[in-house]
């Protein structure tokens, strides 16, 4: 391959992820009631086709082509965007994916097959199905002699040329304040010239005081020397004393500038998660064909940015548990069926923002973790004790944590993708290098999650500084609750082991109180009391929280976070600091304290301490309430009434929208509000589809109509209304009273 072929496809690679990933989230916007701009989407298809022709892909080209003429047919009002269009255009956007990633890393034909099975439907002016179906051409994979990895292939990385500019501005910045420091420095040769002088006074001085000169002649021309002396002393004096101000002005806005040109170069070197995660859709659709499983894979949040190095770091990690949500979440059809879920199972990659973290989610709808399972394979490894009949099981995120020890598996046999427990242990110690966290965890009504936590940057940290027992240790502050200050003498026994009764969120929990020196070295450390009080960091993982007794809290910084290669420094440690005195300082990870808490104090950990009463996402606000109406104005209305109350409002556009909310398992939902005039399908049709789901049934439904016939009435009501509310006689009261009695 050439080097400019090389150029020319890590262009396209860039700029085709960059159209798929518009043009898809247009369509995600338009299924959720928001305006579609078709001809953002169409100038995109037709952008796409160009860019394909320049680097020679016919099979890209001809497909972006056949987007290109649906999206223009949309445009000038001879075709509908309907459901069964729009799942066509997803098929062909995952197409032209899948003919990229044969053209770059060619591995046969089974992606073009794929591609060329997929079809558009039919249009009223006649064009045929066959108009949008990928055609396979001579150039739509490499020759053989251009396949497999190039490792001489260029990284090419987009910067915003508004970030460019900031970078340029702070250097010019630094630079001007680097210049004011060179005039600081010829001060201060200034300064250093004047002390000369009058050291060489001083000294001229003390020898006419020495010489024995006549005492009246000694004395006049003595006191006019000292006269001198002292006006030049205070001249000395003035100028030091404004040279200090002046250093301290210069420093600080030195440093405010290279501080500012830090970020700036940080934010440069930010990236879309997009460039390292955008492939991922291409390879569950390999691995599902291979499975032969019916998977629907969705990504979510691929437009946030963040260090590329993290990003790639994490990139094997979520890999491999794609892999194991494919291999072994997703069920067969007749099993899916059987449980009443939809037949495709829906797999979801998700990054988002917390608390200033990179948080990723990998998701799906399928069997759910088997604890029961857990628990027998940790007790044959040895990682739990067996317990007797009658007693209670262990506590769920005790079990799940466990999933990550080294060789922790409960596959019954292993094969090429590795069973769900396999490999877990080699994605928690990625992501704990990257000094974050991982938790796994059940979904509600059915499926897992499993959730990575780690910072935006590979290596400056914000942290929380503390003492115990004369060491200083950082503690990430995203995993900081709060700081205590507990009475000594309002301090439980649990077991024989010291708790605090803490407010977490307003619910009252009883926490574990232990000697951060007992967790990093010192098994016995005493909780350090000063003037009847202890000195205690809140901190969390999950559900489950610890308090950690300091001897001092120090300060709060963003410092820059260093591997930790030696030997012996416990399971804890996930890196270190220099101080000011270049010590290091260990930094601590707030996770792995808790989770070293709990391997250890396992009997008390499954009696609940520190652990909230645990309740599945969507209980953490009030009731939920799918509010389903084709009225923007109605739904943005019913949705301020609610949420003013303290409910959690979800919003659907029509029936079919309402059903895919309430069968997708994303959320809990406590009570449906639904119009009963809707396009696609109408309230009746939605109720009728709820109380004949056995999983929905019990799912009480508020019809809000302007049909107030008796007839309509009679009708929602035989259907399994809970109630009928008319529009013309519509009171928020009578609603939320209603609202009131449901739940």
């Amino acid at each position: 391959m050439t080097d400019i072929r090389k150029q020319l496809l890590a262009a396209f690679e860039v700029e085709h992820r960059e159209h798929l990933h518009a043009i898809r989230k247009a369509l995600d916007a338009a299924e959720s009631g928001a305006p579609l701009d078709m001809a953002d989407v169409f100038r995109r298809a037709h952008s796409l086709k160009g860019a394909a022709r320049a680097v020679d892909l016919p099979a890209v080209e001809e497909v972006a082509h056949q987007l290109e003429a649906l999206f223009s047919r949309i445009l000038e009002g001879s075709q509908s965007l309907d459901p069964e269009t729009v799942v066509a255009v997803r098929g062909n956007l995952d197409a032209i994916e899948d003919l990229v990633a044969e053209a770059q890393h060619p591995s046969g034909t089974a992606a073009v097959a794929a591609a060329k099975a997929r079809r558009t439907p039919s249009t009223e002016d006649g064009a045929g199905a066959s108009d949008c179906a990928p055609t396979e051409a001579k150039g739509a994979a490499p020759d053989k002699a251009e396949q497999g990895s190039d490792p001489g292939a260029g990284t090419y990385l987009r910067v915003a040329a508004a970030q460019v500019e900031e970078l340029a501005g702070s250097m010019h910045q630094l630079l001007a304040e680097l210049q004011a420091d060179e005039a600081m420095s010829e001060s201060l040769r200034q300064v250093e010239l004047d002390v000369r002088n009058l050291r060489r006074s001083w000294d001229a001085l003390q020898r006419q005081f020495l010489s024995g000169a006549s005492k009246a002649a000694g004395g006049k021309a003595s006191t006019a020397r000292l006269r001198d002396f002292d006006q030049e002393l205070k001249g000395l004096f003035r100028k030091l004393s404004s040279l200090a101000r002046s250093h301290k002005l210069s420093a600080w806005a030195t440093e405010q500038a290279a501080r500012q040109l830090r970020e700036n170069i940080e934010r440069v070197s930010l990236v879309s998660a997009e460039t390292v995660f955008g492939t991922f859709g291409h390879m569950v659709r390999e691995i599902a064909r291979e499975e032969g499983r019916n998977v629907h894979f969705r990504t979510l949040g691929l437009d946030i940015q963040a260090d590329r190095q993290v990003l790639q770091a994490l990139k094997d990690p979520v890999m491999h548990l794609l892999r194991n949500a494919v291999s072994h979440g997703a069920e067969d059809g007749p099993e899916r069926a059987a449980k009443g879920k939809p037949e495709r199972t829906e797999i979801v990659l998700e990054l988002t923002s917390r608390n200033g973290r990179l948080a990723v989610s990998v998701r799906d709808d399928g069997r759910g973790p088997d604890l029961a399972r857990i628990e027998r394979v940790a007790v044959e490894r040895g990682l739990l004790q067996p317990r007797a009949a009658g007693d209670p099981a262990p506590m769920m995120d005790q079990l799940l944590s466990l999933v990550f020890s080294p060789g922790f598996s409960t596959a019954g046999s292993v094969d090429r993708l590795s069973g769900r427990g396999m490999g877990l242990s080699v994605v928690a110690e990625a992501v704990r290098r990257l000094h974050g966290s991982v938790l796994l965890r059940p979904r509600y009504p059915w499926g897992t999650e499993a959730l990575l936590s780690v910072p935006f940057s590979a290596a400056r940290q914000p942290l929380l500084l503390v003492e115990a027992e004369g060491r200083m240790f950082g503690l990430p502050t995203h995993g900081v609750e709060r700081l205590l200050r507990l009475n000594a003498r309002a301090l439980e026994s649990v077991e024989g082991r010291p708790a605090a009764r803490i407010d977490v969120r307003g619910q009252d929990v009883i926490v574990p109180v232990v000697a951060l020196a007992a967790l990093t070295g010192s098994p016995n450390a005493p909780i350090p009391i000063e003037a009847g009080h202890a000195k205690a960091v809140l901190v969390r993982h999950g559900a489950r929280h610890c308090a950690l007794a300091v001897n001092a809290f120090h300060d709060v910084r963003t410092m820059l976070v260093n591997e930790v290669q030696a030997i012996g420094l416990g399971e804890t440690v996930s890196g270190t600091v220099l101080l000011e005195d270049e010590l290091p300082a260990l930094v601590l990870s707030p996770e792995l304290l808790v989770e070293h808490w709990v391997r250890h104090e396992g009997r008390l950990a499954a009696g609940g301490l520190g652990l909230a009463e645990w309740k599945p996402e969507a209980e953490e606000h009030g009731a939920t309430v799918l509010v389903v109406d084709d009225s923007i104005t109605t739904r943005t209305l019913e949705k301020s009434i609610l949420e003013a109350q303290g409910y959690r409002v979800l919003l659907s556009v029509d029936g079919i929208d309402a059903l895919n909310v309430l069968r997708s398992g994303e959320a809990m939902v406590d009570l449906v509000i639904a119009d009963v005039e809707m396009p696609r399908m109408d309230g009746f049709g939605l109720l009728q589809a709820i109380k004949t789901d056995p999983r929905l049934a019990a799912v009480p439904v508020i019809l809000m109509t302007s049909r107030a016939d008796p007839a309509d009435v009679r009708r929602g009501l035989d259907l399994g209304a809970s109630a009928y509310i008319t529009k013309q006689k519509f009171d928020q009261r009578e609603l939320l009273a209603t609202i009131g009695q449901l739940l």
